[in-house]
């Protein structure tokens, strides 16, 4: 049962020169910081629109979201399928739904295990009904919510004018460490392209993970510093109890508009110029690229089939092929593939049919993930999993969880993870880089 709160959820939209303050600006980082000092499970969802106003991103990014609260949380069980039991819940109660879909609930999908410790703990996958769910458009706010939505705006507004001398403190005192030496990843890529020579697979997504140990860190203060140095179409801050997820994700997994699905999986990474020359130099590199194309196809096929499992037939189509968007420190190269859902299939279904992503499995998936869990040093947890919402129609929006920073306040543990696509032409020492490259915004935040 949910706690005690209303019995019908009331929603309110306020225009913001109401309250004298501009969403940018403001409300998004004070309703974050005000919701965080009043509940224990908080969600932000920010398409960082201001900072990315170049990125002409196909179907847009993530809405600016916040819940906040538990009204009544999805119950779980290990012995049940859990995307029946998503859909189930749904379908009882349509409301929004906020959370994520962890990466080995592969296990769950397909026959494969994982071997490595469970290190952070977090539950394989989450989902609860917000007993408040704002958002913050550009001329007015929306308050839903299970108690009264103009006492929630009036508690922000307050909690505004607060200072507080105790602020948390970062706390490290180590070098942030990797699970891989530079030599164990050039060894385990030239195994990998055996496997690729050998036809195992034809491409492997293979990641490395960073960590620190012994850490105590305020995620507010990570968060904020992390979006000012990646600010991301995806950009995902959680908190559930004491364990937080703060992310600069730029891809999207899978969203349903209506009766359309899709997809927009990255392959294909280079670093941004220091000048406008060298910058449309780089850019202009990557779009020409054949190995980067090559991968960023394969996975693309991969994603046509996982969508086809869903579609009606003749619907998949790749609306954008080789797409080059410019972020702050790197442009991607983004594709986007959509499909009309088929009739009367219930929306977990989609889900699980393309999950996890293509991008950060290779092809074929199941093989690829069965070398997955044998080449990389560390279980995945949550990272390259699917973070995001469900509306109360059955439409959703889900990231995948990269570029994100996973913390556990209880043991003291940050992890983060990159990884990169690995093809027989692919080189070594060049894949180690682009790895660094991608990491340089979450390392550089322990590096202060």
């Amino acid at each position: 049962m949910p706690p005690t709160a209303g019995t019908i959820r009331q929603d309110r939209t306020v225009p913001l020169e109401s309250t004298g303050q501009k969403p940018v600006d403001f409300w998004p980082k004070i309703a974050l910081a005000w919701a965080l000092s009043q509940y224990d499970h908080v969600v932000l969802l920010n398409n960082n629109q201001a900072s990315l106003s170049n990125v002409d991103l196909p179907y847009q990014g993530f809405p600016n979201r916040l819940a906040a609260g538990v009204y009544r949380p999805v119950e779980f069980s290990p012995d049940t399928d859990p995307f029946h039991t998503l859909f189930r819940h749904h379908r009882q109660h349509p409301d929004f739904l906020i959370g994520y879909f962890g990466y080995d609930l592969k296990n769950r999908i397909e026959p494969l295990v994982s071997r490595h410790e469970n290190t952070l703990c977090f539950p394989e996958i989450y989902f609860f009904q917000p007993l408040h769910l704002i958002d913050f458009d550009d001329d007015q706010l929306t308050v839903r919510s299970w108690e009264n939505p103009d006492a929630v705006i009036d508690a922000i507004l307050a909690d505004s004018t607060k200072t507080s001398p105790n602020t948390p403190k970062n706390k490290w005192s180590n070098p942030v460490k990797s699970r891989v030496s530079p030599d164990e990843y050039r060894q385990t890529v030239r195994q990998i392209q055996q496997d690729i020579l050998d036809g195992t697979v034809y491409e492997l997504n293979y990641c490395i993970e960073f960590f620190l140990e012994n850490t105590e860190i305020d995620p507010l203060t990570v968060y904020s510093d992390l979006t000012k140095r990646s600010p991301m179409p995806f950009s995902h801050f959680q908190r559930i109890r004491n364990q937080y997820v703060i992310g600069a994700s730029p891809e999207r997994f899978l969203k349903k508009e209506g009766n359309r699905l899709i997809s927009q999986p990255i392959k294909g990474t280079i670093r941004r110029g220091t000048t406008p020359d060298e910058d449309a130099q780089l850019r202009q590199q990557l779009r020409s690229s054949e190995k980067e194309q090559a991968e960023n196809l394969m996975i693309v096929d991969l994603v046509r089939n996982d969508l086809a499992r869903s579609a009606e037939t003749g619907s998949v189509r790749v609306d954008e092929l080789f797409g080059i968007y410019p972020f702050q420190q790197l442009f991607q190269m983004i594709s986007t593939v959509s499909a009309t859902i088929l009739n009367d299939l219930p929306f977990t279904e989609a889900i699980r049919n393309a999950f996890p992503m293509g991008s950060m499995t290779g092809a074929p998936k199941v093989r690829a993930m069965e070398l997955i869990d044998q080449y990389e040093a560390s279980r995945r947890g949550l990272y390259s999993g699917a973070a995001g919402f469900i509306t109360p129609d059955g439409d959703f929006d889900f990231n995948v969880m990269i570029r994100s920073i996973f913390y556990n306040a209880e043991t003291g543990t940050v992890s983060f993870s990159v990884g990169s696509a690995i093809t027989y032409d692919a080189d070594p020492q060049q894949e180690y880089e682009e790895c660094l490259l991608k990491a340089e915004a979450m390392r550089a935040v322990f590096q202060e």
